[in-house]
């Protein structure tokens, strides 16, 4: 039997005490989440958390810091994720970018609002992720190492 992870970026970008959201469906329910998907053949985890946010977003960010590395097994699910999270500061939105198909807009949510709707967060990693932001966690970005193949 051949286990596959999935393995998935995300980013964490706040700007003056809110922090970018997505409102997307998954599994037929609306949810929140950072913006976040599955990694490309060839990226590096810092590409493709790049181009996750700017797909999903619209936005260009600068990736300061790794946050942290998580794992979760959704319990209707076989399937492990393998999710590498960053820090990452807002520079310009594309506001004629169109989003991605599943993504419905986007919200600039302050973290008592994000806890008022924590029902309706995709995992438990979301919350998880900007409480370690708000921590303090951080990471130097040389943390990953990655051979790239020229």
């Amino acid at each position: 039997m051949c286990w596959t992870p999935h393995a998935t970026v995300a980013c964490i970008i706040e700007d003056d005490g809110r922090f970018l959201f997505v409102e997307e469906y998954s599994n037929g329910r609306l949810v929140l989440n950072q913006p976040a998907g599955h990694l490309e053949d060839g990226e590096t985890f810092v590409q493709g958390a790049l181009r996750e946010v700017l797909e999903e977003t619209a936005w260009e960010v600068e990736i300061t810091d790794l946050l942290g590395l998580y794992v979760y097994k959704p319990p209707h699910k076989p399937t492990t994720y393998h999710r590498t999270c960053f820090v990452a500061r807002p520079i310009r939105q594309h506001k004629d970018r169109p989003l991605d198909g599943d993504i419905v807009r986007t919200l600039w949510l302050s973290y008592e609002e994000i806890k008022q709707q924590e029902e309706r967060l995709r995992s438990p990693m979301v919350l998880k992720g900007i409480e370690d932001y708000l921590q303090g966690r951080r990471f130097p970005l040389d943390f990953i190492y990655q051979q790239t193949l020229s």
